[in-house]
């Protein structure tokens, strides 16, 4: 389980699970996310809001670990610009650390 910081100040942070993480993969959630400028804002995060709402309207977005994201991580009421900075963040280490495994051939 890692915490992420959600505000300037400290006094806010979202739990974030290796589940939550590995769903973020799975669905590539954060690929084309951010424009070249590399600021995360607010439209950042109303971005991947849309981006997952239309996810679940399909068959493969009724993935339980997808819903458990939303409510954990995504919507948490704390998630503002900055949450959202520090779970990319995360992710990104988080991926270098669990690269994924070579697929079968």
């Amino acid at each position: 389980m890692y915490t992420i910081q959600a505000n300037e100040s400290g006094t806010r942070s979202i739990n974030v699970s290796d589940e939550n993480l590995k769903t973020i993969r799975q669905f590539s959630l954060f690929q084309l996310l951010v424009d070249s400028s590399g600021i995360i804002t607010e439209q950042s995060l109303d971005k991947l809001k849309l981006n997952i709402r239309s996810l679940l309207t399909t068959p493969q977005g009724s993935d339980k670990q997808l819903l458990d994201l939303c409510i954990d991580v995504i919507y948490h009421r704390d998630m503002k610009a900055l949450g959202l900075k520090n779970l990319i963040a995360l992710y990104d280490q988080w991926n270098k650390d669990n690269p994924e495994p070579a697929e079968a051939e």
